[in-house]
């Protein structure tokens, strides 16, 4: 309740402020504009992200930055929905890509900060997502066929360090 009552107040703070300023039209128009504008970045960014989400999945890697894309948008997208001012301001900013990046970034980070174990396997994540099973060294299809292929060779023992993979050879010495 106290979240609703302070929604409302900032809200009218922000109309009667902007109302001051430029009048009452003029007002009316911002926020008319901004709805329209905020309603047509929601569903270009919404087919973006949706479209990304599909090229990741065909692509069969982890798509995290194209889900977290994909909510932020939703999230613009409620933003404008909800009357006032600084909701519509804040759906915008959602529905910018520059915006929408560095927010996606910042909330990457706090969460990394609040479980250390998403950092690493976020970083595991990257590259393609390969199905197989390893028999002897090799990696050999689950199925014979796939649609995006599979990549067959030879399991190599290493161990990743700063800049690459380190081969076995190399650790000894």
């Amino acid at each position: 309740m106290p979240f609703v009552l302070l929604y409302l107040v900032v809200e009218i703070v922000a109309l009667v402020a902007l109302g001051s300023v430029i009048g009452f039209g003029w007002t009316l128009v911002v926020l008319l504009v901004g709805s329209l504008l905020g309603l047509w970045l929601a569903r270009r960014e919404g087919v973006r992200a949706a479209q990304a989400l599909a090229t990741a999945v065909g692509e069969r890697r982890v798509a995290h930055s194209e889900v977290t894309d994909g909510l932020l948008v939703a999230a613009g997208g409620v933003l404008l929905f909800v009357p006032g001012l600084v909701t519509d301001l804040a759906g915008l900013l959602l529905l910018l890509p520059p915006t929408r990046a560095l927010v996606r970034r910042r909330l990457v980070r706090a969460a990394e900060e609040k479980a250390p174990g998403l950092r690493t396997a976020r970083i595991r994540s990257e590259g393609p997502v390969v199905d197989g099973t390893v028999v002897d060294g090799t990696a050999v299809p689950d199925e014979p066929v796939r649609p995006h292929g599979v990549i067959e060779g030879s399991v190599i023992e290493g161990s990743v360090v700063e800049g690459g993979i380190e081969p076995p050879e190399r650790r000894a010495s």
